[in-house]
C-alpha cells in the first residue's frame, strides 16, 4: 500500500498541485478563490478477523458546521505542524486514539472542500489493544466500516442535492449499515481507491 502513497516527508500540499475536490463532479461550479485552510485527517486502518476496517466518527450534533455528518478523525493544522502530526493529534483529541498505536503508511491525495479547506488524508495502520473515547464536544459516535466495502467501486454512489441557491451539486456517497458516508469523506475515500486500485490521480 505504501508504494501507492506519497511519503510523509512530502511536505505541505500546494494549492496548485494535484488534488481532488468537491468540484470534481461539478465542473461548472467555480471554487472560492480565497486561500485554502490546511487540514488533515487520519485514515486509520484496523486489522480485524474479517479484514481491515476504517475508523470513522459521527460529528456531534452541537457543532456549528457539518453537524451529525460522518467524518474521518481530523481537523485544521496548527502552524508548524506536518499533516501527519495534525492527523495524530486530532485523532487523540477527538477519539482518544494514542499515537503509539498508529504506524503511518503515507499520504493520500489532498482534497479541497467547498468550505475552503485543503485536507491531507494520512493513512496509518492501527494495531490491536487500543481503546477509544469520544470527545463529546466534537464526536457523537465512533464506529468502524470494512475497508473492502469502502474500496469497492460498486458502493460508490453519485448523489445530487439542491443548494439553498437553487444550484445542484453532485457528490459521492457510500451507505453501510444505515450510515450515510458522503461529501468530503466519501470523496477522500474514493480518491484513495483511485490511488490504490483505480485511475491515476488527475
Amino acid at each position: 500500500m505504501a508504494s501507492h502513497l506519497d511519503p510523509l516527508e512530502e511536505g505541505e500540499p500546494a494549492e496548485a498541485g494535484p488534488h481532488r475536490s468537491d468540484f470534481d463532479l461539478n465542473p461548472g461550479q467555480a471554487p472560492d478563490t480565497h486561500p485554502l485552510k490546511p487540514a488533515a485527517v487520519l485514515v486509520g486502518l484496523v486489522q480485524r478477523q474479517a479484514g481491515l476496517s476504517v475508523i470513522l466518527t459521527r460529528r456531534s450534533d452541537t457543532l456549528r458546521s457539518h453537524t451529525g455528518q460522518i467524518a474521518l478523525p481530523g481537523g485544521r493544522r496548527d502552524p508548524g505542524e506536518s499533516a501527519w502530526q495534525t492527523a495524530l493529534r486530532e485523532a487523540e483529541e477527538e477519539i482518544g486514539l494514542h499515537p503509539s498505536f498508529v504506524s503511518l503508511a503515507g499520504l493520500s491525495t489532498p482534497y479541497r472542500t467547498g468550505t475552503g479547506f485543503l485536507i491531507t488524508p494520512v493513512v496509518g495502520f492501527v494495531r490491536a489493544g487500543f481503546t477509544l473515547t469520544a470527545n463529546p464536544d466534537e464526536v457523537a459516535d465512533i464506529f468502524e466500516t470494512p475497508f473492502g466495502f469502502l474500496m469497492d467501486p460498486r458502493n460508490h454512489e453519485e448523489h445530487v442535492r439542491e443548494l439553498p441557491t437553487g444550484e445542484k451539486r453532485r457528490f459521492y456517497a457510500m451507505t453501510h449499515d444505515d450510515r450515510f458516508i458522503w461529501g468530503a469523506t466519501a470523496g477522500m475515500l474514493r480518491a484513495l481507491y483511485d490511488r490504490l486500485y483505480g485511475a491515476a490521480v488527475a
